[in-house]
């Protein structure tokens, strides 16, 4: 396993449609580990294969209950909403207010073929949909109505702690 460099936004690679994987083999084992590993170092939520240069149809979503393999995954389900923060290891230090479902049921394939069902809520719901954008080079971005730094946002939550 490897820690792999994490593409930044204005690369172009975020902004393309990845091609489904048909090939489920140690190549996309590889990336896969890599893609895990590289995801705790960062210490994120999700990260998809384009955030690493790689143009298939993979992603990993790890909201602090292990991580979750998606293989050409698709949102079949959705209900409820959810409007907050939301960052991306791809645009450090800015983050968005975006709405999102609440509850996500996702359709893909694991790393050997086979396919499965996933359903998540709240944080692993919004992780789901942000990841599954990037593989179909959709940037948070074009879901927020606002964007701020870091800095902007840690003055705005102290803001309302004191309120």
């Amino acid at each position: 396993m490897a820690i792999r460099n994490i593409v930044q936004f204005g690369d172009s690679v975020l902004e393309k449609e990845c091609r489904k994987v048909e090939n489920f083999d140690d190549r996309l084992h590889q990336l896969l580990d890599d893609m895990k590993e590289t995801l705790a170092d960062a210490n994120g939520a999700g990260l998809a294969a384009p955030q690493v240069g790689v143009l298939r149809a993979v992603c990993v979503v790890d909201v602090g209950e292990g991580p979750i393999e998606l293989v050409n995954p698709e949102i079949i389900k959705t209900s409820g909403e959810q409007t907050g923060e939301e960052g991306c290891l791809s645009y450090p230090d800015h983050w968005g207010i975006v709405t999102r479902p609440m509850k996500v049921t996702v359709k893909a394939q694991d790393r050997n073929g086979k396919w499965f069902q996933v359903t998540g809520e709240e944080l692993c719901a919004r992780a789901f949909c942000h990841e599954i954008d990037h593989l179909h080079g959709i940037l948070f971005r074009s879901h927020a109505t606002r964007m701020m730094t870091t800095a902007e946002l840690e003055a705005e939550r102290a803001a309302a702690k004191e309120e």
